[in-house]
């Protein structure tokens, strides 16, 4: 068994792309040694902002010989077909071939066996082959040559067995080599460096700088940068997707802390920490009160003789410029009221097919006005907070740092002395942003949160704009999770279908600019979006264990759109099919089910009708029919008062009736009025159970 080893060294790739280029090589190259019969033990794909690494274990020097088999004519056929089976099978005479009685005739069957070839032969096919599959986001031509790559390559390794391979790839002008060289880190060391093994160029890569696990560069940042922060008696600002990002832009990372001017300190750290993030890449830290430091840390990719005192006056010089034109845009933003700035809204497209962001706004005040008296908010914050929900757009801060939206409307609304709950619903009302996100509980900012929500998911899919497969651009997905968490967590009664339709009447009531918006035509955009809603509940409900066909039994109610309630039911019916008498009426039911089905089937018509107590002969029957009717009545009432656990345990005392008439009662029994009877009995306890949840859509 040997060892492939593969690194493709180039200019730096983006951070963003690194991960995903190191999966999909190591995809490529495995699927594709797979495909050519060259089994291995193990791969480890590694990438650093200069190089993609790929290393296989347990590879064999060759592959294995292939035996195949091809059926040919039948014995006697005419030589013109004969003659063509030989040319096909490679070979020249039917003495080479077997004669097999396939119980169909006797066929003339080739056996051909095939050497495997020398893996070291098969191998740089593979590594081009994979190299030009790989799906960058955004590549490049440089220096005339006609093959794209991400960044200028610039030399591959590609050993096996500890030798190197033939070959190369050919950029369309010039192929780069195959061979055994890389280099070390760009500035801390120099000169080629060879290599023999995967062992030998980790250690080599080491010595000169370079830390080739992107696992291990993280937790030294990490590290480092939690020991310097607390050494300096504060804390690092949680940031995990910033961490990802420096962990793809250095190769030997070194930590080190700046001082923020005191000036700035006035501006809010929001601003601050972004400002340090987008532009800089820096980690914020936090005194140990919670509040923003003085300072930040910066992750440099070298060892500096002074200690990385350049370093640090050079990034202190840069953020001085950058804070700077954040304070401005602080101070002048705050000139203008956030009423004023409403009417700059109406230049502001919001979607082609939908308008101005200033008509959404008017239709997210209507339906956020509503909303308020459903769930007990006050009506009068709660349309001053729609209105200027997105009044901060046309700020300078929000202009130059998007991701502040929401939160700077919140500080200029704090600075004109507006009420709390109007502040707070500015920047809540975007929340929550995923599936970790705080939910808004105050009644103002669940009003306005939800208002724009169902505002969007009815616009865009209304003009047809849904998501499809992977692609959600105007993520939809998470604004139906976030609708489904506000209502659920702050225990809403509300009809999703009403609500849905309001937010539909708001484009034809006040604005959008689409022609798809007919006045009493809503029923189809409603009935899609509650089949989206019915998909991310599942979503939703997964993570927390609870069964997707419990939830799809309660929605194919057709009359359950008040998710409250809704869960209260899928939690009583994941508990009573859990339990012994669940589960066997379970099966019961779809007993009576498959029965129905195939004798009306045969009958060519319906057996719902009602059953005539008349015909009822039997004890068993007769038993059954009175459960029916009892727990029928049972159910609908503990239903009625959203007793669900009650409904579940009326229907659990058909369980012995349900067994008795199975074992004592013959269905298809010769009288046939008798015969429709029972059939009509077993329609009814499908009828029955179907009151609570659609038992058919229940698996198992």
């Amino acid at each position: 068994m040997a060892e492939l080893l593969l690194e493709i060294f180039s200019e730096e790739i983006p951070a963003r792309m690194q991960a995903k280029a190191a999966e999909d090589l190591k995809r490529l190259v495995t699927e594709k040694l797979k495909a050519a019969g060259l089994a291995f033990t193990r791969a480890d794909a590694y990438v650093t902002p200069r190089r993609l690494t790929l290393v296989v274990d347990g590879l064999p020097v060759t592959q294995a010989d292939v035996k195949e088999e091809k059926k040919g004519p039948r014995v006697g056929s005419p030589q013109m077909a004969v003659d063509g089976f030989l040319k096909s099978a490679g070979i020249t005479s039917l003495d080479q071939c077997e004669q097999r009685d396939t119980g169909k005739g006797v066929f003339y069957f080739a056996v051909i066996e095939k050497k495997g070839a020398a893996t070291a032969q098969v191998l740089p096919n593979i590594i081009t082959e994979a190299m030009l599959a790989l799906p960058w986001p955004k590549s490049m031509r440089w220096a005339g040559y006609t093959q794209r790559w991400v960044r200028p390559l610039h030399s591959i390794i590609a050993l096996f067995d500890r030798k190197v391979l033939e070959g190369g790839f050919d950029l369309g002008g010039k192929a780069v080599t195959f061979g055994a060289a890389t280099r070390g880190h760009r500035f801390l060391s120099s000169g080629e460096i060879t290599v023999t093994d995967f062992a030998d160029y980790q250690a080599k890569l080491r010595a000169a700088h370079v830390v080739l696990d992107p696992a291990e560069r993280r937790a030294l940042i990490k590290s480092q940068a939690d020991t310097l922060a607390k050494a300096n008696g504060f804390r690092v600002k949680p940031d995990e997707g910033l961490l990802d990002e420096v962990t793809g832009l250095v190769e030997w990372p070194v930590v080190l802390m700046g001082g923020i001017d005191q000036q700035f300190m006035d501006v809010p750290a929001e601003v601050l920490t972004t400002s340090m993030r987008t532009h800089q890449k820096y980690f914020a830290v936090e005194q140990t009160n919670g509040k923003l430091a003085p300072h930040f840390l910066v992750v440099a990719n070298i060892t500096a003789a002074d200690g990385g005192a350049q370093i640090i006056a050079g990034n202190e010089r840069v953020l001085r410029a950058r804070l700077s034109d954040a304070q401005f845009f602080w101070h002048y933003d705050q000139k203008i009221k956030l009423a004023d700035r409403l009417s700059g809204l109406d230049t502001v497209t919001y979607h082609a097919k939908l308008g101005t962001v200033g008509q959404k706004v008017e239709r997210n005040t209507a339906l956020a006005v509503e909303l308020a008296r459903e769930i007990g908010a006050d009506t009068a914050d709660t349309k001053l907070a729609a209105q200027l929900a997105k009044a901060d757009l046309t700020s300078g801060m929000v202009g130059e740092f998007p991701e502040l939206q929401g939160i700077m409307g919140r500080y200029y609304a704090q600075l004109e002395k507006l009420p709390e709950d109007v502040a707070d619903a500015l920047a809540d009302h975007y929340k929550p942003l995923g599936p970790n996100d705080r939910v808004p509980a105050a009644p103002v900012s669940v009003a306005v949160a939800l208002a724009d929500k169902l505002d969007t998911l009815v616009g865009f899919f209304a003009v047809d704009e849904k998501p499809t497969g992977s692609k959600d651009p105007f993520a939809l997905r998470r604004a139906a999770l976030g609708v489904i968490r506000l209502i659920v967590e702050n225990k809403l009664r509300l009809r999703l279908r009403d609500v849905l339709g309001r937010a539909y009447s708001g484009y034809y009531d006040h604005g959008g600019s689409a022609g798809g918006f007919e006045k009493n035509q809503p029923k189809a955009v409603v009935a899609d979006l509650m089949e989206f809603f019915a998909d991310r509940l599942k979503v939703a409900l997964k993570e927390q264990g609870t069964r997707h066909d419990l939830i799809s039994a309660v929605f194919a109610l057709g009359n359950e759109d008040d998710l409250t309630r809704l869960l209260a039911r899928v939690d009583a019916l994941a508990g009573f099919v859990a339990s012994e008498d669940g589960g066997n009426l379970l099966t019961a039911y779809k007993r009576a089910s498959n029965i129905v089905r195939i004798e009306e089937k045969k009958d060519g018509k319906s057996h719902d009708g009602a059953v005539d107590a008349v015909l009822l002969e039997q004890a068993e029957e007769k038993d059954l029919h009175r459960a029916l009717t009892t727990a029928s009545e049972q159910a609908a009432h503990a239903v009625a008062k959203e007793e669900f656990a009650m409904a579940m345990a009326a229907l659990a005392q058909l369980r012995r009736p349900v067994d008795a008439f199975f074992d004592k009662v013959t269905v298809n029994c010769e009288d046939a009025e008798r015969r429709v009877n029972r059939l009509r009995l077993l329609s009814a306890i499908r009828a029955t159970l179907n009151k609570v949840a659609d038992f058919s859509k229940i698996e198992g």
